[in-house]
């Protein structure tokens, strides 16, 4: 397999989590979003949305959006499973995931952010006070769904421990206070005490800066 990936994308991260918890061995191909790899003819041939992650099956086939990558591979390869098996604990999994991913990472990715840029003006300091009303408001709701212990539903990693992290990154590296969510903040030192979580951090990446 081949994941086209960059180290501080947090969506490629998620899927980074994914295959080393699953022990899938890959080609890691960066594509540097910062200086514009992604809108390069070549990579619209690979993916036409031009995001990263992509995942290069060893049949030819390739698949985009990290979330339906992630749930592909936790149906080809179960175990670990990353979906709980209560329908209403998956539900709850699932959901936090997509307050993630789709609530609050798409408002702050860079391609909006260049968009309030260069269409309404917004200087840095707009611009972090945006970044910093979304992640806030969608870890609000997340602090008071997930139930720690010490992952954000019990004793096993889920497709929401996955989410978690890479968004806690990013709160970080903009320089978000965490105080108001503790159980978002306790799950993620937890999980990043396991291996896998480690071995997908973006400063663990070969296109590391």
């Amino acid at each position: 397999m081949q994941l086209y990936t960059y180290y501080r994308s947090s969506a490629a991260y998620r899927v980074r989590i994914a295959l080393a918890l699953k022990n899938l061995p890959y080609e890691s191909i960066p594509v540097h979003l910062g200086r514009g790899e992604h809108l390069h003819d070549y990579y619209r041939a690979i993916n036409p949305q031009r995001r990263v992650p992509a995942l290069l099956l060893d049949d030819g086939n390739l698949l985009i959006q990290s979330l339906a990558i992630i749930e592909y591979l936790d149906e080809i390869y179960p175990s670990p499973p990353l979906l709980p098996s209560d329908p209403i604990a998956r539900a709850h999994a699932r959901a936090v995931a997509q307050i993630i991913s789709c609530d609050i990472h798409p408002v702050n990715n860079a391609g909006t952010r260049k968009r309030l840029t260069e269409q309404f003006g917004a200087d840095d300091k707009a611009l972090d006070a945006w970044t910093a009303h979304w992640i806030r408001e969608g870890f609000a709701a997340v602090d008071r769904v997930i139930e720690p212990g010490p992952y954000a539903f019990g004793d096993r990693v889920t497709i929401a421990d996955l989410c978690i992290v890479p968004q806690v990154y990013n709160a970080r590296r903009f320089h978000i206070p965490l105080s108001d969510f503790p159980r978002v903040v306790a799950v993620d030192a937890a999980a990043k005490q396991h291996p896998a979580f480690a071995a997908a951090a973006p400063e663990a990446q070969p296109d590391a800066e």
